[in-house]
C-alpha cells in the first residue's frame, strides 16, 4: 500500500510530516508510551500541548518533523523531527525521535531512522533536506536510543556535562554524529 503524502517510504514504515488533525492519535499514544519514554522524553500528551508543538514542525523554520508511520495501516508508530537546522557552511541539525509503545521492538524505529537520515542528506533540490550532518544527544543510560543511532552508523564524538534540561534536572549527554557519504 502507498500513500502520496510519505516524504519518504521504506518496506514497512514510511515518514510523513505532522498535520494538526494527528493530534487525536498522537497524544493517545505518547499517553500509552509514557512508560517507555520516561525519564528520556516528554513528547505532548494532551492535544492542548500537540497543536502549538505540531504548528512549529510544520512551519520549518529551522526544523522538519516526520511521523512514523506504519506502511500496512497508516498507524503512527513514532516520530523524527530534525531539530536546530544550519544552513551555509555548517548544513547541520539535531534529532529528536521516539518510537512508541505499541511499535517498540519490532524493528521498525530503526528502518524509520534510516528513512530519516537518507533524507535528510538528499539534496534540497531533489525533495530533501540538503544536510551534510545529523547529530544526536543522548543520555548515557538510554542504552536503547544508543544502540539505534550506533545502528545507523552514527559515531560518538564526545560527552557534554549539563547538556540539555530534561525533567528538572540539567542533563548530561553523550554527542552522536553521522556526515553524509560515511
Amino acid at each position: 500500500m502507498s500513500f502520496p503524502h510519505y516524504v519518504t517510504e521504506g518496506a514497512r514504515v514510511a515518514l510523513r510530516p505532522f498535520r494538526i488533525a494527528d493530534g487525536t492519535e498522537f497524544t493517545a499514544r505518547v499517553r500509552e508510551s509514557r512508560d517507555l519514554h520516561r525519564p528520556w522524553l516528554f513528547p505532548p500528551a494532551t492535544p492542548e500541548e500537540y497543536e502549538p508543538y505540531a504548528a512549529r514542525l510544520i512551519e520549518g523554520d529551522g526544523r522538519a518533523g516526520f511521523l512514523v508511520c506504519e506502511r500496512a495501516t497508516g498507524a503512527i508508530a513514532g516520530f523524527v523531527n530534525v531539530n536546530n537546522i544550519v544552513r551555509g557552511a555548517f548544513r547541520c541539525g539535531a534529532l529528536g525521535y521516539g518510537a512508541f509503545a505499541h511499535s517498540a521492538g519490532r524493528g521498525l524505529f530503526g528502518e524509520a531512522l534510516a528513512l530519516a537520515v537518507a533524507h535528510a542528506f538528499t539534496p534540497e533540490d531533489q525533495g530533501g533536506l540538503g544536510l551534510h550532518r545529523l547529530e544526536a544527544n543522548i543520555q548515557p543510560a538510554n542504552t536503547a536510543s544508543i544502540a539505534l543511532v550506533r545502528g545507523r552508523g552514527f559515531r560518538l564524538e564526545g560527552f557534554s556535562p549539563d547538556f540539555l534540561y530534561v525533567d528538572g534536572a540539567w542533563r548530561d549527554h553523550e554527542r552522536w554524529a553521522v556526515t553524509a557519504g560515511r
